[in-house]
């Protein structure tokens, strides 16, 4: 009882009309090929007459399910099957195979064996079965890939493939997800995600490691859904079009270099923002140009010399990070790889710096010669000077000094800026609030 249910429940939503003209042409056909046998029979025997008509009537026959059955199953039928591009390798098993079909022939063209010859067409019938189930294997599926939102160069990410089988009845085995791009491209997945199986109407997923060793955008053009199924002889791959692109930030983790600019950096910033205010900065001796009223009196006390109170400004933690990309030109490929390579030092170490003020809930404002963020929350901005700093690229068609010029009225925030410019074309208004980082440098 429960087989006859399930073939029920199968039967159920099928196309009934279709499945009944495939059943009368199996059988219309079947008994065209009983009177062609009949025929040859007939004329053994010497009755050609008969053996005419018998043959007569099995083309009729033939004919008659060409045209009034094929046609009305070939509406029916759906071609999503033929819509995909599929590209055909031969692997090394199915070469051996070939080579020893070639001897089969030459072996049964040679004496007439009859045995040879139906050797040779099951070894036939095994390339074309081959064929057939790995088209059926590599018709009805969907690819998903899910990667995260944020991703940071050299930094391990976890990402998702999943292979969706709709068809109704067949499973898939054995399929491989592989990337598939144009020269050029920085392909998103490098490594081939295997598939055992998957049920009919059914989906799986794998998760992966991704690791994307530099900075930039990474495009994947299109995917592959590759398979050996079922003797390996051809290695199938069935290509899946993409528009995948996905933007790689700059490692953030900190560097040698901004370890060492660190120290410096805070000290800088404070002797910046030390002034008038509401929070108690520090305590230090007394200058004669020092207001009076600021005089710190339970200290001077204690001390038996003058104290004064230095106070923070309320906008201790307000800053712009700049960044200025032009690189001047050079004549050798060498010097240029150097440039690029200092360069990309000073994206990572941006990267580092805006980290860390998002980290400290600094107030920040970021600026190139493209873009300018507004003077706002770290927190608020803090993927855009990421992605801003995923597409920059060094250059060499402007000059820098129209861009330190634009710094210059903003003489109240400390700004750090990070430039190839010589230290002679600084205009000098930006040396007592800037601090500066030289591309030589790094």
């Amino acid at each position: 009882m429960a087989a006859f249910a399930k073939i029920a429940n199968l039967w159920r939503g099928r196309d009934r009309p279709g499945w009944r003209n495939f059943a009368a042409a199996i059988g219309i056909l079947a008994l065209a090929l009983l009177l062609a046998l009949y025929s040859a029979a007939l004329a053994q025997t010497g009755r050609a007459v008969f053996a005419g008509l018998s043959a007569f009537l099995a083309l009729v026959l033939a004919a008659w399910v060409s045209v009034a059955i094929v046609p009305k199953m070939a509406r029916r039928t759906s071609l999503r099957w033929l819509l995909y591009q599929v590209d055909y390798r031969l692997t090394r098993e199915g070469a051996i195979y070939l080579a020893a079909v070639g001897v089969v022939i030459l072996a049964a063209m040679n004496t007439g064996n009859n045995l040879l010859f139906m050797i040779l067409s099951c070894l036939l019938a095994g390339i074309l079965v081959s064929g057939v189930m790995s088209r059926i294997v590599l018709t009805g599926l969907q690819l998903q890939i899910d990667l995260p939102e944020h991703v940071f160069a050299e930094q391990p990410i976890l990402a998702s493939v999943e292979v969706g089988n709709g068809k109704d009845m067949m499973p898939s085995f054995s399929l491989r997800v592989v990337g598939v791009g144009e020269k050029g491209d920085s392909q998103i997945l490098t490594r081939p995600v295997y598939f055992p199986y998957i049920p009919h109407q059914s989906s799986a997923r794998q998760n992966m490691e991704l690791l994307f060793p530099h900075r930039g955008v990474y495009r994947q053009s299109a995917f592959g859904i590759r398979t050996k199924f079922p003797f390996g002889f051809l290695e199938k791959t069935r290509r899946v079009d993409s528009e995948m692109e996905l933007v790689v930030y700059p490692r953030v983790e900190p560097t040698g270099e901004f370890y060492e600019i660190l120290p410096l950096l805070s000290g800088e910033i404070e002797s910046m923002h030390r002034g008038r205010g509401y929070d108690l900065h520090s305590i230090r001796d007394y200058n004669t140009t020092d207001s009076v009223r600021f005089v710190d009196w339970k200290a001077s006390a204690k001390s038996g010399a003058l104290k004064i109170r230095e106070f923070a400004r309320e906008d201790e933690r307000r800053l712009i990070l700049a960044l200025d990309p032009s690189l001047p030109r050079t004549a050798s490929e060498a010097d240029a790889a150097k440039q690029s390579e200092k360069f990309e030092h000073a994206v990572s170490l941006a990267a580092c710096i805006a980290w860390h003020f998002f980290e400290v809930r600094a107030v920040m404002q970021f600026s190139t010669p493209r873009m300018a963020t507004p003077m706002t929350s770290a927190g608020e901005i803090i993927y855009d000077v990421l992605r801003e700093l995923a597409y920059i690229q060094p250059d060499t068609e402007r000059s820098g000094a129209a861009f330190l010029e634009s710094l210059v009225p903003f003489h109240e925030i400390f700004k750090i800026v990070i430039t190839n410019q010589p230290q002679g074309s600084i205009p000098t208004s930006l040396w007592s609030s800037s601090y500066f980082i030289f591309l030589d440098s790094l």
